[in-house]
């Protein structure tokens, strides 16, 4: 990431930001449209097996324990944020594309995620039906993905495995919702690392 010119850096950062505010506005109008709709309910034997708790406390600690550590290492690396900027976006926008195109119900039995950051973006209280494929775990996957540091990349795959657990355990998830998180974020993550690494975009230099 040294190579990149400051101001091939500052235009990719500042359209990413773009992005991002556009993202952060359709987001309430995006999840209030997709609790309207009705969607499949999935047969899922993971779920069948594993006890329903409330574990919002510790996906909220592990979440932004992990941000926080990454917001460290974003003032000390400016690449790292930047390239998680652009994955991000991608995975939203990747997101968007999947859970309009395979609308599901959520699991029985769902106890509602209760994250006060989080949840101040989505335009009430709680989201049911943004399922296939888990946020919370393509955030993790991302961060994991990312850090350039061996302990923080273990942190983070520690993190993404417990997430991946715990959205199960409080049924807010599918399996195949966890699954996949991984397999979408890597490719949102190879999408950003290419762009961050091209030429400046036209008339931005």
């Amino acid at each position: 990431m040294a190579h990149l010119k400051e101001g091939h850096f500052k235009a990719k950062l500042y359209v990413g930001i773009a992005c991002l505010i556009c993202i952060l506005i359709a987001f309430p109008f995006f999840f209030q449209y997709i609790e309207t709709r009705e969607g499949r309910l999935l047969h899922d034997p993971v779920l069948a097996l594993l006890p329903v708790k409330d574990v919002s406390i510790p996906v909220f600690i592990i979440i932004w324990s992990t941000t926080i550590l990454f917001i460290v290492r974003s003032v000390q690396t400016p690449g790292l944020f930047l390239t998680y900027l652009w994955a991000y976006i991608f995975v939203t926008l990747l997101r968007f594309i999947t859970i309009s195109v395979f609308p599901l119900n959520p699991p029985e039995d769902l106890i509602p995620l209760t994250d006060p950051i989080s949840n101040a973006f989505y335009g009430k209280s709680f989201v049911t039906k943004d399922l296939f494929f888990s946020g919370h775990t393509s955030t993790q996957c991302l961060f994991f993905l990312c850090f350039h540091r061996k302990t923080d990349r273990l942190i983070a795959l520690f993190c993404t495995i417990a997430i991946g657990i715990l959205v199960l355990v409080q049924h807010v998830h599918y399996t195949v919702d966890v699954i996949a998180a991984p397999v979408f974020t890597l490719l949102c993550y190879l999408m950003a690392k290419k762009l961050v690494n091209s030429r400046p975009l036209p008339g931005l230099e």
